[in-house]
């Protein structure tokens, strides 16, 4: 009868490469007291024996798991389709980011008080903590927000709070950049749809950036509010409802996000209003929908690779002081569509 294969072990591999086992295990956790010739020659070993060092011995005596956990918070009703694209590109970017430094990602994707659960670096199944996802979720906010308080070692993305660490996207440098796009094209009565009031206040930066900018310019922004719906294209849909009930005179729309873009667009075309020949349009995320719109969306884009190493940056250390200071930000671009052609009948 055949005998089972036998694994090798760090001692195997030290008598093939003709080293200490203390030396295998440093080479195998990364010390750099090792020089080039030893490293290669215990690695040469290690693959010539197919030796795979045991990362969970390895974990207990350093104190880490080599994890970082990841939630996704989401609203109650939305099943995987109804997720926030955005959400899912800037998860992606965490987990490359992570794994580029050499961690594992623990993804989970958490929506109601049933499942919210937050206590990964405290019960050892994690190193770190990165929190994001939807800004309409507040009692997902609220559950996670004494976390990211009290754990050094727990991030999120956006700006929930004053008292929590977080990474966002340069808000303000986004609005400024659609102020100047649209005045430059030729608009002069600029409107900005968002609800600037929430909780997360990314919009308010986005909108102060806006209007400090059109100001700046010789001109004034109007705000759109008060839209109620809990769904952000609704919310667009809204906005446009109440700027025609008002009677508001505008040549051009920022809106908070690409969604209430995307809302506003439909909006204005079923009212027989021609997109941009009528009313230009800029929105904010750069999601991959805006490129398939009609016409397709100008949007302040951020760089969400960025994104994703700076919230790893942040919650693991990093010796680059910019990335380790509090409030990082990713940088952002315009990405101009035919959605904000130039306007003929504006002073330029």
């Amino acid at each position: 009868m055949d005998q089972p294969h036998r694994k090798s072990t760090a001692w195997d591999v030290a008598e093939k490469a003709g080293v200490s086992q203390s030396t295998v295990s440093r080479v195998m956790t990364g010390s750099t007291r090792i020089s080039d010739a030893t490293r290669n020659r215990v690695l040469e070993a290690a693959r010539a024996l197919d030796y795979l060092p045991d990362k969970r011995a390895s974990r207990l005596r350093s104190a880490t798991t080599g994890v970082v956990a990841v939630v996704v918070i989401t609203r109650a009703a939305d099943g995987a389709r109804e997720v926030n694209p955005f959400a899912y590109v800037l998860l992606g970017s965490v987990c490359r980011a992570a794994s580029d430094r050499g961690y594992e990602t623990l993804v989970s994707f958490q929506a109601s008080e049933s499942e919210f659960y937050g206590r990964y670096v405290e019960q050892r199944d994690a190193d770190a903590l990165i929190v994001l996802g939807t800004t309409q979720n507040h009692e997902g906010w609220e559950h996670f927000r004494k976390v990211l308080h009290e754990d050094t070692r727990a991030i999120c993305w956006g700006l929930p709070y004053d008292e929590v660490r977080s990474v966002r996207s340069d808000n303000a440098a986004g609005g400024r950049l659609a102020a100047q796009h649209l005045w430059h094209a030729g608009y002069r009565k600029p409107v900005f749809l968002g609800p600037i009031d929430s909780a997360q206040r990314q919009f308010d930066e986005r909108y102060k950036g806006f209007a400090e900018a059109i100001e700046e310019l010789g001109g004034k922004a109007i705000i759109m509010r008060d839209m109620q719906a809990a769904n952000r294209i609704e919310q667009g849909r809204e906005a446009i409802a109440l700027l025609e009930a008002n009677g508001t005179d505008y040549d051009a729309i920022f809106a908070a996000c690409d969604f209430i873009a995307l809302g506003a667009l439909e909006a204005l075309q079923s009212r027989g209003a021609i997109v941009p020949g009528k009313v230009g349009i800029i929105g904010y995320d750069g999601i991959a929908e805006t490129q398939h719109s009609n016409p397709p969306l100008t949007t302040v884009k951020p760089d969400l690779e960025e994104a994703g190493r700076l919230l790893v940056a942040q919650v693991l250390g990093s010796e680059d002081e910019e990335d380790s200071a509090d409030g990082a930000l990713a940088p952002v671009e315009l990405i101009e569509r035919a959605s904000t052609a130039q306007n003929r009948g504006g002073n330029t």
